[in-house]
C-alpha cells in the first residue's frame, strides 16, 4: 500500500473511531461476533442509526459481515487498527522520550531544592520526593 492510500485509510479509520458509539461497538466485537440487534441492545438509538454506524465501520474496514444461514454476524477486523497503531508508535516513542526528559528534569529540581534546604529528600518509587520520614 503506498503512502497516499495508507494516509487515506488512516483518515477513514480515525474518522470512524471518532464516535463513542462506534468505539463501543468495536469493543463489543473484540469479544466475538454479534448480530446487529445484539450490537444495538446497549444503545438508546434506533436500529437504522446503528446500521449507519456499522456502515461507517465497514467502509473503514474495521468490521466485516459474515453469513451463517440467515444469521449475518459482524466481526472485528484488526488490520486497520494495526496500521493506526504502527502510525501512532512513531509519536508514542517521541512522547516517551519527552516524558523521560521531564522526569530527569523534575528529579534534578527536587535534588537542587533539597540541597539548598540542607535536607536530602529521597525520590520514592513514584518520583514525588515524599518518603515515610517526611510525613510529620
Amino acid at each position: 500500500m503506498d503512502a497516499i492510500q495508507t494516509a487515506d485509510s488512516l483518515s477513514e479509520t480515525f474518522s470512524a473511531l471518532a464516535d463513542p458509539t462506534r468505539r463501543a461497538i468495536l469493543e463489543r466485537l473484540s469479544r466475538g461476533e454479534a448480530s446487529v440487534s445484539e450490537l444495538a441492545a446497549p444503545f438508546d438509538i434506533s436500529l437504522p442509526a446503528v446500521s449507519r454506524h456499522l456502515r461507517v465501520l465497514e467502509r473503514a474496514g474495521l468490521i466485516s459481515q459474515g453469513r451463517t444461514a440467515q444469521w449475518r454476524p459482524r466481526r472485528l477486523e484488526v488490520a486497520p487498527l494495526q496500521r493506526a497503531d504502527e502510525w501512532m508508535s512513531i509519536y508514542r516513542a517521541f512522547f516517551d522520550q519527552r516524558l523521560d526528559r521531564l522526569e530527569g528534569h523534575l528529579a534534578a529540581m527536587i535534588a537542587d531544592r533539597s540541597a539548598a534546604d540542607g535536607h536530602i529528600t529521597p525520590i520514592d518509587e513514584k518520583g514525588t520526593g515524599n518518603d515515610a520520614d517526611d510525613r510529620g
